[in-house]
């Protein structure tokens, strides 16, 4: 998929019928987010998974090969949902529902204190009754690093209906 442009950007649609015009292409681009210590060690506690390349910066900065504690890859992929919202949204969705994850890989390590962002692309959508189901390609960056700290797909269900909008009237 051919990256547009290096800077935050986001994709509206209208309706879960435009899906089909953005399959093979690039969604959006998040923001740079910083992975810090505090959020790590909320996911610990959240998951209780307390191994120590995580939670205990002392030692990995002696016994780390990373010389730094670093984030769950469980953390960075549940950034899913928050990078798929910033990335696109579409207006006359009555609900949508995480449907699931095909190939997850965590290519490289999120240190604590870096900097991640999520490239989201349309892999592709399919109608069904009553919306569409659709799978996005997720690449989550790493700043100053060639190798991202992860790559998902991520497979979402829009149900057509009235969105905020139409609600608030």
């Amino acid at each position: 998929m051919d990256q547009k442009t290096d800077k935050a950007y986001a994709t509206r649609l209208k309706d879960v019928s435009e899906l089909k015009n953005y399959v093979g292409k690039e969604l959006g681009l998040t923001q740079w987010m910083p992975m810090t210590q505090e959020r790590i060690n909320t996911f610990a506690d959240a998951t209780e998974d307390f191994q120590w390349i995580h939670t205990d910066p002392k030692r990995s900065a002696t016994l780390s090969p990373y010389k730094k504690t670093i984030a769950h890859g469980f953390l960075v992929l549940s950034m899913a949902s928050k990078i798929s919202y910033d990335t696109f949204s579409i207006e006359n969705v009555a609900m949508g529902v995480n449907y699931g994850l095909d190939k997850v890989r965590f290519p490289n390590a999120t240190r604590s204190g870096a900097y991640f962002r999520g490239r989201v692309s349309l892999i592709e959508s399919n109608d069904i009754p009553g919306g569409a189901k659709y799978k996005m390609g997720i690449v989550f960056e790493l700043k100053g690093e060639e190798k991202p700290a992860c790559i998902a797909e991520f497979i979402a269900i829009a149900y057509s209906g009235p969105g905020k909008k139409e609600k608030e009237k």
